[in-house]
């Protein structure tokens, strides 16, 4: 029998309360966190940001009060959640290092919903991104080392390669090719669903990152990478919110964001090895099923539609993260010269030179040398070569090996 939340008892909401003693834990040891304990905490962040936003979006679009009510109820517990969440992470950690733990969510998980997607227009969106992000790890990687004297490999251990993926620099794209073709909500399977929620909340939750913190930084080679990237960012949101189908009920749509919580926390809780932090991924599941129900209920006083019409009996197999080396290389090798045209992708190089991707490319490139480039040559200038994570051999495409120079 598989795990289905509408038939747990969870804990009713009135009674997930928390004083200020429970909300606020101690964070786990950096030294001694496991790297993918680390991005289960900033992925459930996400979450339950989106979680939030979504709940103040509803509200500001219901009329009847006792919506507004519930919804207020919900939002307020989804808050204590996160912050409880947030607190996991230490202030030991720099902001470059949480930014590390951040691209390695990235990678790892849009990886892992890649390889489980089903629906080919969702997977290909995956693996286009994929590449961005794994190169954002790189420039990061190159900046930490660079600046703070530290070892990326201490974050995201050897379970995930640093090297260039697409370069950022050709990542920047006119906004009228970043919207994609939406799935059917009445025929798409629950995991593409889920998927879709899930990458929209973690990438969002990376682009709020790096918007508050890009003023973060001394350095103004800091500051413009994180500007740089951040753009590419929302250009990521905007990429994966256009898969969702605009025609889901606000009371669909709460329901969907209830059952994908509970979802990625018995995820996160069926997979994690820091036992603490496993029984806090089965309190907060509790937590999310009295939310569910709640949202079951909505769906039935005001639709008329049961949950079971929309949700299968038990979950499909729980998100994993894990280490992605062989996919990433494979996808590297056959995609990293696209780009997007309208809804699609097209290769870069059969573009015309006055093509929106060209023009744009031209005018957010014409004042000197982007940020993402820079630093890779301070790098380089400096160390005499750039940063990188090869555990399997040489990188798959030919004109991204690396090129030392001596200092």
């Amino acid at each position: 029998m598989g795990f289905n939340p509408l038939e747990e008892k969870g804990i009713m909401p009135e009674e997930q309360l928390m004083n200020w003693g429970r909300m606020n834990i101690e964070p786990y040891d950096k030294h001694e966190v496991h790297p993918y304990t680390r991005t289960r905490v900033i992925l459930m962040n996400g979450a339950e940001f989106e979680a939030v936003w979504f709940g103040h979006q509803f509200a500001r679009h219901a009329e009847d009060v006792e919506v507004k009510r519930k919804l207020a109820l919900s939002r307020r517990l989804e808050q204590q959640q996160q912050k409880l969440i947030n607190g996991l992470i230490p202030g030991t950690e720099s902001v470059l290092e949480v930014t590390l733990g951040y691209e390695q969510v990235a990678v790892d998980l849009t990886a892992w919903l890649a390889r489980t997607e089903p629906d080919s227009t969702v997977k290909a969106a995956l693996d286009f991104a994929l590449l961005e992000d794994f190169d954002h790890l790189y420039r990061y990687s190159n900046l930490i080392e660079m600046t703070e004297g530290k070892d990326p490999s201490d974050i995201v251990g050897d379970y995930t390669e640093i090297f260039p993926g697409r370069p950022t620099v050709e990542e920047h794209r006119h906004p009228l090719d970043g919207i994609r073709e939406h799935y059917n909500k009445d025929t798409a399977d629950i995991l593409t669903k889920l998927h879709v929620m899930t990458i929209v909340a973690a990438e969002q939750q990376t682009m709020n990152y790096y918007m508050n913190v890009c003023n973060r930084p001394e350095s103004m080679l800091a500051r413009g990478l994180y500007q740089e990237i951040g753009m590419i960012e929302e250009q990521h949101v905007s990429h994966y919110e256009s898969l969702a189908d605009p025609r889901m009920t606000w009371f669909e749509r709460l329901l969907m964001h209830e059952y994908n919580e509970c979802y990625l926390y018995w995820s996160c809780m069926e997979t994690e090895t820091n036992e603490r932090i496993r029984g806090i991924w089965g309190h907060l599941l509790d937590c999310e099923i009295g939310h569910l129900h709640e949202a079951a209920e909505m769906l039935q006083k005001y639709e008329k539609r049961s949950a079971d019409s929309l949700l299968p009996s038990a979950f499909p197999e729980a998100t994993r993260f894990q280490s992605n080396k062989d996919y990433v290389r494979e996808v590297l090798a056959s995609q990293v010269d696209l780009t997007t045209e309208g809804t699609g992708y097209v290769n870069v190089h059969d573009l015309s030179a006055d093509s929106r991707y060209f023009k744009y490319q031209r005018m957010v490139n014409e004042d000197g040398q982007a940020p993402s480039v820079q630093v890779i040559d301070d790098h380089v200038h400096e160390f005499g070569q750039e940063y990188r994570l090869s555990t399997e051999g040489e990188h798959p495409v030919e004109r991204l090996r690396e090129k030392q120079t001596a200092r």
